[in-house]
C-alpha cells in the first residue's frame, strides 16, 4: 500500500478520534493525477479478481458506511466499474422487512455474504445496527428482543454486547476465508451541505434528495459519536476500519481502490495448477481436436 494510504487504517491499538481526521486530505494528489492512478488501479483489480474467482479459496466482503451524500454510490460505481459482474454482487440495505425483523440483526447480512471466489459489496451493512439504531434507539424495539421492552433497557451493556456480536461475526468470517474491508467515508458537515444544495439545484439529482436527510443532518454530532464508537469497538487486526477522507471524491475513490488492490495482492492469489492426470486429459483433448 502506498504510504499516503497507510494512515487511513484504524486497527484498534489506540483510540481513534474523528475530530483529528482531515476530511479534505488528498495525500499530495491532484484531481488529474488521482484519475490516472485510479485507471491503473482498476486494471490491476480486474486481474486480481480473475485470480480470486479462479482460485475459489477466498471471498471478499467490502463494507461501505457513511453519512448521506458522502459518495458511497459513486465510489462503488467508479472503483468497481472494471470488475467482472459474474464475480461481484452489490447489496444496498434498507429498513428491515417484517421477515428480517423476525430474526436476529445479523441474519439478513449473513444471507447476503459472497461465495468463495466472489466479491460482495454491502452499501450500508450490519453496522447500521450500532449507528442509526444507536442514534434512534427506538428502532431497536422493532426487533422484539426478549427483555428489551422500552428504550431505557437499551443501555451501555446492550451496546457492548452488540459490538461483541459484530466482532464475533467478523472473526468467524475471516477464520473461514472471507476477507473483510470496511470503509467509512468521512465527509465534513460543510461538504455535505454543499452536496445537498447541488442535489436540490440540479433536476437530474433531485431524486437523490429526501427531506429525511435534513432531519438526520440535525443529529450530526450524535452520528459522529456513534461512528467513532463503532470504529473503536470493532477495528481489529483481521478486519480494521479504513477511514477515508471524502470531501474530495476523486481522492476517496483512489484510496479505496488502492486499499482493496493492496489487500488482494497480500493474498498471493494464483491460478489453479492442474495435476498430472488433468494435464494428460488436456493433451488428449487437444490432439483429438487437431485430428478433426
Amino acid at each position: 500500500m502506498k504510504n499516503e494510504f497507510k494512515g487511513l487504517i484504524v486497527q484498534g491499538d489506540k483510540k481513534f478520534s474523528l475530530k483529528n481526521h482531515k476530511t479534505d486530505f488528498t495525500g499530495g494528489y491532484n484531481k488529474e493525477k488521482a484519475k490516472d492512478a485510479l485507471v491503473n488501479s482498476k486494471i490491476e483489480l480486474s486481474h486480481l479478481q480473475e485470480k480470486l474467482y479462479a482460485a475459489g479459496k477466498h471471498s471478499v466482503l467490502i463494507i461501505f458506511q457513511a453519512m448521506d451524500a458522502a459518495g458511497k454510490d459513486s465510489a462503488i460505481e467508479h472503483v468497481m466499474s472494471g470488475l467482472n459482474p459474474q464475480g461481484c454482487q452489490v447489496y444496498s440495505f434498507k429498513v428491515p422487512t417484517t421477515e428480517e425483523y423476525q430474526h436476529d440483526f445479523l441474519w439478513r447480512h449473513y444471507k447476503a455474504l459472497p461465495e468463495r471466489g466472489r466479491i460482495g459489496i454491502h452499501n450500508r451493512s450490519h453496522y447500521e445496527n450500532v449507528l442509526v439504531c444507536k442514534v434512534h434507539p427506538e428502532y431497536v424495539l422493532s426487533e422484539d428482543i426478549p427483555g428489551i421492552t422500552d428504550v431505557k433497557k437499551i443501555n451501555k451493556d446492550f451496546w457492548k454486547q452488540r459490538y461483541q456480536s459484530i466482532r464475533n461475526f467478523e472473526q468467524h468470517l475471516t477464520a473461514n476465508g472471507t476477507v473483510i474491508l470496511k470503509f467509512f467515508l468521512n465527509v465534513s458537515k460543510d461538504e455535505q451541505k454543499q452536496r445537498f444544495l447541488d442535489r436540490i439545484e440540479d433536476p437530474t439529482k433531485n431524486w437523490k434528495f429526501s427531506s429525511g436527510d435534513i432531519k438526520e443532518r440535525a443529529l450530526w454530532d450524535k452520528y459522529m459519536e456513534a461512528y467513532e464508537d463503532a470504529i473503536n469497538e470493532t477495528s481489529t487486526a483481521e478486519s480494521p476500519w479504513h477511514v477515508i477522507p471524502a470531501d474530495k471524491k476523486w481522492f476517496a475513490r483512489l484510496a479505496i481502490s488502492e486499499i482493496i488492490e493492496d489487500r488482494l495482492k497480500n493474498l498471493d492469489l494464483k491460478f489453479p495448477v492442474l495435476g498430472e492426470e488433468e494435464n494428460l486429459k488436456l493433451t488428449e483433448t487437444k490432439n483429438a481436436l487437431l485430428a478433426e
